[in-house]
C-alpha cells in the first residue's frame, strides 16, 4: 500500500482576507506550522502570499478558541449591508463590536511630519476640522454609543486646533466616560499655560503620549525629529501637575523594540503614569523607511519581549488576550503601592476575566488588595475621582471590586496590534471595536478605515465596490 503523503503544516481553518497589493478581497487559510499562525492568501492576479499572524501557536490558539465573550452592540448602526465586509463600513448591522475607543481627528495639521504616520498628517496639511463639525462627531459617537467609554481626540496634532480647550470642554459636557488627547507632546512640553489650562479636566481625562523611544536617533527615524528631551519635559510637565497619561509607543522590529524594558522602566519612575501601550506599525498612511519583510512584528512577538525584558514587571500569566479582540489586543494590570509593582491580571482566575462586563467578581488574593475593587482598574477614574466599576468603562473586562485605592495606583500594559493590509481578515475585521468618527456621522473600524477610507483611498474603494 502507497503511503499518503501529509502536508508540512495543521489546516487551522479558512477566512476571507485581502490581497496586500490590490486590495481585492481574496481566499486565505490558516496554518499552524510548528510555533507559527500563518495567513496563507491567495490572489487570481497577484498570486500567493504568506503572512505572519503570530510566532506562539499556543497563546494565538488560547485567545481565539477560550478568551471570547458575546458580542456587544452599539446603539444604533449607520450603513446598511450591500458589498460585504470590509466595503459597507459604517458599522453596518453585521459589525460585532461596539466601539471600547473611538478616534475623532479634529485636525489633519501637524508640527512634525512623522516618517510612520497612518493619517498622513503634518505642516503641508493646514486643515482643522470646524467646531460645529467635530461637535456632530461627538454627537454622533453620543448616538452610537449612549455614554461612550473611551473618547481619544486625535489628529494631526489636536493640541494645534484653535477651538482645542473649547472642544474638551464640549466631550466632558456629554456623556462620555473617559477622554484621552492623543499629543506628541510638544505643545505641553514648550507652552505652560497651555499645560495648566488642562488641569481642570483631570478628572476622567488622559493624555496619550506618543513615547517610542528613550533614544533621539530613533525618534529620527520614527517621528522625523530629536524629540527625547521633548518627550522627557512633556513628562516631567503632566508629573508636576497629576495629569493621568498613558505612554504610546510605535514599535518597529530592529528600531525599537529592544527598549520595551527601558520604556517601561522610564514609565515607572513617573506617578501620573497609568500604563505603556505598545503598538507594532500598521502599514498604512505614510510608513517612510518601513520594510515589512523586516520591520514588522506581531502581537505575540512584542508579548514575548515584555514577558523577557529584565526590567518588567509582568511575566506570562500577566498578559492576556482581550476578550473583545483577542487575538489582537492583550493586556496586563498591575497595582503600584508603596513603590512595589504587584501584577494582578495572572492571580484573576481567568472565567473572571472572561466574564465581561456583566458580572462583579470578588478578589480574595493579596490581603493589601481585598476589598472593594471598583476604582482599581477603571480607566475612567482620575485620580481625585470617585470609583466607578470595571465594566463601565471597558466593556472587555470585568466589574471587579477594590477598597480604598484609587487610579493613580494602576498600571496598565496593552498591546494593540491594528490590522493592514497584510493580516486584515473579515473575521477580525468585524470584531473591530477601536473605530473612528468620521464628519457624516459614521463609524469606521480603525484597521479598515486606515486601509480603505482615508483620503487618496476614496477611488480605490470604488473600484472594489465594482
Amino acid at each position: 500500500m502507497t503511503e499518503r503523503k501529509t502536508r508540512p503544516y495543521l489546516f487551522y481553518g479558512m477566512d476571507i482576507a485581502v490581497c496586500s497589493t490590490c486590495l481585492k478581497r481574496v481566499e486565505a487559510k490558516i496554518l499552524i506550522d510548528d510555533d507559527r499562525v500563518l495567513l496563507r492568501k491567495w490572489c487570481p492576479e497577484h498570486g500567493f502570499e504568506t503572512v505572519l499572524l503570530a510566532d506562539d501557536a499556543a497563546y494565538w490558539r488560547r485567545a481565539r478558541e477560550r478568551f471570547l465573550k458575546p458580542p456587544e452592540m452599539p446603539q444604533r448602526f449607520q450603513t446598511p449591508m450591500r458589498w460585504g465586509c470590509p466595503y459597507d463600513c459604517g458599522l453596518c448591522p453585521d459589525h460585532q463590536q461596539h466601539s471600547c475607543l473611538t478616534v475623532v481627528e479634529i485636525t489633519d495639521h501637524c508640527n512634525l511630519r512623522c516618517p510612520v504616520c497612518y493619517a498622513g498628517s503634518g505642516p503641508h496639511r493646514p486643515g482643522h476640522h470646524a467646531l460645529d463639525t467635530v461637535l456632530k462627531m461627538l454627537d454622533a459617537v453620543v448616538a452610537s454609543e449612549g455614554a461612550p467609554d473611551v473618547v481619544q481626540l486625535s489628529g494631526g496634532e489636536p493640541t494645534l486646533h484653535p477651538d482645542f480647550l473649547t472642544i474638551v470642554q464640549a466631550a466632558r459636557d456629554r456623556p462620555i466616560r473617559h477622554l484621552m488627547v492623543n499629543t506628541n507632546g510638544i505643545r505641553i512640553a514648550t507652552d505652560p499655560a497651555f499645560a495648566d489650562a488642562l488641569v481642570p479636566f483631570r478628572k476622567n481625562f488622559e493624555i496619550y503620549l506618543q513615547f517610542d523611544s528613550l533614544r533621539d536617533s530613533v525618534h529620527e527615524r520614527i517621528r522625523g525629529a530629536r524629540l527625547a528631551s521633548i518627550r522627557q519635559r512633556a513628562l516631567e510637565a503632566l508629573e508636576e501637575r497629576g495629569i493621568s497619561t498613558t505612554l504610546v509607543c510605535t514599535l518597529q522590529k530592529g528600531v525599537n523594540d529592544d527598549e520595551i524594558g527601558d520604556i517601561l522602566a522610564h514609565a515607572l519612575s513617573f506617578s501620573c503614569v497609568r500604563g505603556v501601550t505598545f503598538q507594532p506599525t500598521q502599514e498604512a498612511g505614510r510608513v517612510e523607511g518601513y520594510d515589512p519583510a523586516v520591520h514588522r512584528l506581531t502581537l505575540t512577538e512584542v508579548r514575548r519581549r515584555i514577558i523577557e525584558a529584565e526590567q518588567s514587571p509582568f511575566r506570562a500569566a500577566d498578559i492576556v488576550p482581550v476578550p473583545c479582540h483577542p487575538e489582537v489586543l492583550a493586556m496586563g494590570y498591575a497595582l503600584k503601592l508603596d513603590g512595589v509593582v504587584q501584577p494582578l491580571t495572572g492571580l484573576i482566575p481567568e472565567d473572571m476575566l472572561i466574564a465581561g462586563s456583566g458580572n462583579t467578581v470578588r478578589f480574595e488574593g493579596n490581603p493589601r488588595v481585598r476589598g472593594e475593587l471598583d476604582a482599581l482598574f477603571s480607566t475612567g477614574i482620575g485620580p481625585e475621582g470617585q470609583a466607578g466599576k470595571l465594566g463601565d468603562v471597558l466593556c472587555c473586562l470585568p466589574q471587579v471590586e477594590v477598597g480604598d485605592l484609587s487610579y493613580a495606583n494602576i498600571f496598565r500594559v496593552m498591546i494593540v496590534q491594528f490590522l493592514d493590509r497584510r493580516d486584515l481578515t473579515v473575521t477580525n475585521a468585524k470584531k473591530s471595536c477601536v473605530h473612528f468618527a468620521r464628519p457624516d456621522g459614521t463609524l469606521v473600524p480603525f484597521d479598515t478605515f486606515n486601509v480603505f477610507y482615508r483620503d487618496g483611498q476614496r477611488e480605490i474603494l470604488e473600484k472594489l465596490r465594482g
